[in-house]
C-alpha cells in the first residue's frame, strides 16, 4: 500500500517504512515482481538504486485488498497492522539468525 500512496520508491526506502531489513525487502520485492504486482527499474540518477513501482495488476490488487479490509473498522485495522508488523519483525529476526 505504501507504493499506492507514495508512488514509485527506491527499494532501500521501502524497508524502513514497513519495518523490514534490506535483505527482507529485496526478497519481498522479488516475489512481487514474479507475481507482476510491482516492477523494478534502475534509477536514472544512480544505477545502484532500484526503483519499485506498482504495475497495473498491482494497482488492481490493491483495490481488491482495500475492499477486503473495508469490513474492519479503523481500530480493527490498526490492531491488525500492529500485529502483522510484530510478526514480520519476528520473522525477519529469525531469518537473520539462520
Amino acid at each position: 500500500m505504501i507504493l499506492l500512496h507514495k508512488g514509485p520508491l527506491p527499494a532501500n526506502t521501502i524497508g524502513p517504512i514497513v519495518n523490514l531489513t534490506l535483505g527482507s525487502i529485496s526478497i519481498a520485492v522479488d516475489r512481487l515482481v514474479v507475481k507482476d504486482l510491482v516492477s523494478r527499474q534502475e534509477s536514472a540518477e544512480d544505477r545502484r538504486v532500484r526503483i519499485v513501482a506498482l504495475t497495473p495488476r498491482g494497482r488492481k490488487h490493491a483495490g481488491h485488498m482495500r475492499r477486503v479490509f473495508s469490513e474492519l473498522n479503523p481500530e480493527e485495522r490498526r490492531v491488525l497492522e500492529v500485529a502483522l508488523k510484530k510478526v514480520g519483525r519476528r520473522a525477519d529476526a529469525l531469518m537473520e539468525q539462520s
